[in-house]
């Protein structure tokens, strides 16, 4: 078996303002609800040039110094499907929404109060907790389940 494989490469963003995250109500059914604004990265761009691109076109916010802090990955025919997922605390310009959904701030408390994608939490504790770094999904006897490390 070789060492490499089809890879699809894309980009989250936790975007705060105080306790308030920046959510986008996904309005695509493969992945909707609540969650963090994201999309692909282009062939030969830098996760950083495309996370930044990407908060841009999603949500017209100019992040600034965007830190990586953690990996999402899933099995997909042929492949994986890899999310590089990321942190912003300092922005400029004015919330816009895109065809990709509506753009919401969203306080910690009110959380509970909104349609969340399936694993939002999962992928909110990678993207905050210092002590893990991975969200993958995994399939054991047909079944997907999420491993935290």
């Amino acid at each position: 078996m070789g060492r490499t494989e089809e890879v699809e490469l894309t980009v989250l963003c936790l975007i705060r303002r105080g306790d308030q995250y920046l959510l986008q109500d996904r309005v695509k059914p493969d992945w909707s609800g609540f969650t963090f604004p994201g999309g692909h990265v282009e062939r030969g761009e830098s996760f950083v040039d495309a996370v930044i691109r990407e908060m841009k076109e999603e949500t017209g916010l100019t992040i600034v110094r965007p830190r990586l802090c953690g990996v999402k990955q899933f099995p997909i025919e042929g492949g994986r499907y890899i999310v590089f997922l990321f942190r912003a605390d300092h922005f400029t310009g004015e919330v816009v929404s895109s065809e990709e959904g509506e753009m919401h701030w969203v306080g910690k408390e009110e959380l509970s109060d909104v349609n969340l994608a399936e694993g939002f939490h999962e992928l909110l504790r990678v993207m905050l907790d210092e002590s893990c770094s991975e969200f993958q999904y995994v399939v054991e006897k047909d079944e997907w389940k999420i491993v935290i490390k």
